[in-house]
């Protein structure tokens, strides 16, 4: 492999690190009066405690700021199936970033299987450790499947970040580039490149945000009410809430005259600077894989593009879920949140993008800075109006 200057800094840093968490304890500079305490034969009253009161555990263990991210390495960023050991890194940078900002206590959790029972099953065996479950780059469609049958049998919430996370931070995005090119939700063209679980998560959310006319497509062309082939039941669920005129035909055709692309193929170059000059005035290009875009944003600009964001932060407008899932999660640990719903997810994604002020907002930042402390703040008092 030829890697270059960027990936070789990441991979001595890696090297430098033996990994990126560590687990410590509370408790610093242990005395030896503490240890009867913390362990035997004080910890004894507080598992006769919780026996008793199981309601306690939040109170007396860390349960309540435990999340644990799920992966079985099937589709890990742009890299697709490369395994568990592979995704270790990836989820370990995800730890770090949920405990950086939002103090949050988040465990890599790579299985050795890929079949969706025994995924339903362990994560429900490893339950009673965690107060959250955040499934991370599992292949679709069976993510899905994991995560609504997860939701409906656990009491913790199932937080599934390419689903959840990915669609309130297009929203976010797509609000606030909206307010610049002065166009309105219910009135522009959406077409969405990917039906897995980012596109899926895209396509519910904006639908609920007001978007009316909306296209998804995925390898086969634009989805539609009644299209037989490459169908699943959440394309199914697709065809069922966007293309009202039931359009046919390729990405391409779909983008004739629309105002916005959200690309989250997983394909890069899937589009062309031709492409972009056949779409409406002042077009809107969210091209979001993984490292590599679905159109380079340079690209993108010389062919008439008004907004480029990427999901990379190599680049301006990082459309990037990083800025969702810490804030977020602190939210629904804090408050005990059981489910994730669609008001908990407008509420985040219109909070993250009032963050950018009117001020600041520009068609070079459209998003707020990962360490914009206010970022926090407005979405717990966004989920506070909202429930």
């Amino acid at each position: 492999m030829t890697y270059d200057k960027n990936s070789k800094k990441a991979l001595a840093l890696h090297k430098k690190l033996k990994g990126k968490i560590i687990v410590t304890g509370k408790v610093k500079n242990l005395k030896a009066s503490e240890i009867k305490l913390i362990y035997t034969p004080g910890v004894a009253a507080v598992c006769e405690e919780i026996y008793h009161h199981p309601e306690k555990k939040y109170d007396l263990t860390s349960k309540g700021n435990n999340v644990a991210i799920v992966t079985d390495g099937t589709r890990i960023l742009g890299l697709g199936n490369i395994g568990p050991y592979a995704a270790l890194p990836v989820m370990e940078g995800k730890a770090v970033l949920y405990q950086e900002f939002g103090q949050v206590s988040a465990f890599p959790i790579c299985l050795a299987t890929t079949k969706k029972e025994e995924i339903i099953t362990a994560v429900k065996a490893i339950e009673p450790a965690f107060g959250a479950i955040n499934l991370e780059d599992i292949e679709s469609p069976k993510v899905l499947e994991v995560s609504d049958e997860l939701t409906k049998s656990l009491s913790i919430p199932v937080f599934h970040d390419d689903r959840h996370g990915t669609s309130v931070v297009v929203l976010a995005g797509l609000l606030n580039s909206l307010k610049l090119v002065k166009k309105k939700s219910s009135t522009i063209r959406v077409v969405v490149a990917g039906a897995g679980s980012a596109g899926y998560g895209i396509c519910k959310l904006l639908v609920a945000a007001g978007c009316e006319n909306l296209l998804v497509t995925d390898s086969d062309g634009i989805i539609y009410k009644g299209r037989r082939q490459n169908m699943n039941k959440y394309k199914t669920d697709i065809a069922n809430i966007t293309n009202p005129n039931r359009e046919k035909g390729l990405l391409s055709d779909a983008l004739q005259n629309a105002d916005v692309f959200i690309g989250v193929s997983g394909i890069n170059n899937l589009i062309t600077p031709q492409m972009i000059k056949e779409m409406n005035r002042e077009p809107i290009i969210f091209a979001l894989t993984n490292p590599d875009p679905e159109i380079k944003p340079e690209l993108a600009k010389k062919a008439g593009a008004r907004i480029v964001a990427t999901g990379s932060y190599l680049y301006p407008n990082k459309v990037n879920n990083a800025l969702v899932f810490p804030h977020l999660m602190r939210v629904i640990l804090d408050r005990k949140i059981k489910k994730i719903t669609m008001d908990l997810l407008l509420a985040t994604s219109r909070a993250i993008a009032a963050t950018v002020t009117d001020k600041k907002l520009h068609y070079d930042n459209i998003m707020p800075d990962m360490y914009d402390k206010k970022i926090q703040g407005n979405i717990v008092r966004a989920i506070s109006k909202s429930r």
